[in-house]
């Protein structure tokens, strides 16, 4: 029994060049378009955890404001919303007005800029975004509380 196998069978073809090169383009430019985007997720979600800090700030500003007829002064800042500032407030409730007992910092760990009275209104909280610096662009923008819809 003579068993013949065909030469097309036996013959294995690969990819030229060519297709290889276009393969390559191809994903290239898929990554070039596909990366940046997903770069940008943290600075994103560092942006909104700002914004959620200080809205979470601007409620315990807002109980002490009730509790004691004013909001701290600048120099006083956000630490009046854990430790019993000089002079004492009316009411200062055992534990502070913040869950954790202290003062959260940016997500970039930089302290909060408390101003009382505020550029906009009774206070301002500032983050000066992942530069730490007042202003910026993109990323490094400020987060400031009178901004937050």
């Amino acid at each position: 029994m003579d068993i013949r196998i065909p030469k097309k069978i036996m013959t294995r073809q690969g990819f030229t060049l060519i297709e290889l090169m276009v393969v390559i383009v191809i994903l290239g430019i898929l990554a070039g378009l596909i990366v940046p985007r997903i770069m940008r997720r943290p600075d994103e979600a560092k942006q909104m955890k700002a914004k959620i800090q200080i809205e979470s700030l601007e409620t315990a500003l807002k109980l002490y404001k009730l509790d004691n007829g004013a909001y701290p002064t600048t120099e006083q800042g956000l630490q009046a919303l854990v430790e019993a500032p000089e002079p004492p407030p009316k009411k200062w409730p055992q534990g502070g007005y913040l869950e954790k007992g202290k003062v959260p910092k940016d997500p970039w760990g930089s302290e909060f800029v408390y101003l009382s009275p505020g550029i906009q209104g009774e206070y301002g909280i500032t983050s000066y975004g992942a530069d730490g610096v007042p202003d910026g662009e993109e990323y490094n923008k400020d987060i400031n509380s009178w901004e937050i819809e």
